[in-house]
C-alpha cells in the first residue's frame, strides 16, 4: 500500500470492511441512526420465548420476518399503515401461522416492550464522543415518534439527537428514497455529508443506493444482502463507528 491511500484498504466487496483507520476524503458532518443501531429489541423477543417457550423462536423469527414484509407491501400497495400497528400485526399473523393462543393480555404484554426499549450498552458513550467531534445527530427510522421519544427517555438520550424523523411523517417505509430523503431535508446538508448507519442489511443497502456514506452497525453478524449495494463500512457496535469517523 502507498503513502497516496492514505492507510486506507481497497476490497473487491466493500461489506468485507470492518474499520478503516484513515480520515474520509470527504468529512463527514452529520449521522442519521436507525432506530434499532440505537434501541436494542431483544427484550421483545426474550419476553415472547417466555410466554411461548415452546413456539418461543419460531415466532420470534416469523414475527420479524413479517414485520417488515408488512412495511414494504404496504409502501408497494399505498396502503400506510404506522409502524406500530404494523409490529402488532405482524405478531397476531405470526401467532395464527404457528397456531399460538395470543390472547389480549399477552399481546399487551409484547407490545408494551416495544414502549420501553433502551440503547444498547455502548451506544451512551459512543454518541458522546462523536458529538464532542461536531458530527451532528439524528434518528431515522421506521419506528412512530412515540416509540422513539419513549426509547430516547427510556435511555436518557434527551437532547442527543438534534432530530428524530419518523417515516410516519412522510408516510414511506425505508428503504423509499422518501423515507431517506429525510435526512437530507432536516440536516440541510447534501446526500455525500451525510452518513447513515442502519441495524438491517436490506437498510444498509437502501441508504448506499440512496447516496449516503453507509456505516452498517451489524450487531448480528449477519452476511450483507445481496442487492447490487454494500455499505461503506461495518463494524459489530458503535465504537467501532466512532474510530470509522475518527
Amino acid at each position: 500500500m502507498t503513502g497516496s491511500l492514505l492507510g486506507a484498504v481497497l476490497f473487491t466487496n466493500p461489506a468485507d470492511i470492518l474499520l478503516t483507520e484513515a480520515k474520509q476524503p470527504n468529512a463527514i458532518k452529520a449521522i442519521a441512526f436507525d432506530g434499532l443501531a440505537i434501541f436494542d429489541p431483544r427484550p421483545v423477543f426474550k419476553l415472547a420465548q417466555d410466554l411461548f417457550p415452546e413456539h418461543g423462536a419460531e415466532l420470534v423469527n416469523q414475527w420479524k420476518t413479517k414485520q417488515f414484509e408488512y412495511t414494504w407491501l404496504h409502501n408497494i400497495i399505498g396502503t400506510y399503515t404506522d409502524f406500530f400497528t404494523v409490529t402488532r400485526d405482524a405478531l397476531i399473523f405470526s401467532a395464527k401461522a404457528l397456531k399460538i393462543d395470543l390472547d389480549a393480555q399477552k399481546e399487551k404484554q409484547l407490545m408494551q416492550v416495544y414502549l420501553n426499549l433502551q440503547a444498547w450498552p455502548d451506544v451512551a458513550e459512543a454518541l458522546k464522543a462523536l458529538r464532542n467531534t461536531g458530527i451532528r445527530l439524528a434518528l431515522l427510522s421506521n419506528f412512530t415518534d412515540e416509540m422513539l421519544q419513549k426509547s430516547i427517555a427510556n435511555s436518557n438520550l434527551n437532547g442527543v439527537f438534534e432530530y428524530t424523523l419518523s417515516t410516519d411523517k412522510v408516510r414511506r417505509y425505508k428503504p423509499d428514497p422518501l423515507a431517506y430523503q429525510m435526512g437530507v431535508d432536516a440536516f440541510k446538508l447534501s446526500k455525500q455529508d451525510i452518513l447513515f448507519a442502519p441495524f438491517a442489511g436490506w437498510d444498509a443497502a437502501g441508504a448506499k443506493q440512496f447516496g449516503y456514506k453507509t456505516f452498517w452497525a451489524n450487531r448480528l453478524g449477519a452476511p450483507a444482502e445481496e442487492l447490487g449495494a454494500y455499505p461503506d463500512a461495518q463494524g459489530k457496535d458503535l465504537n467501532e463507528l466512532v474510530k470509522y469517523c475518527k
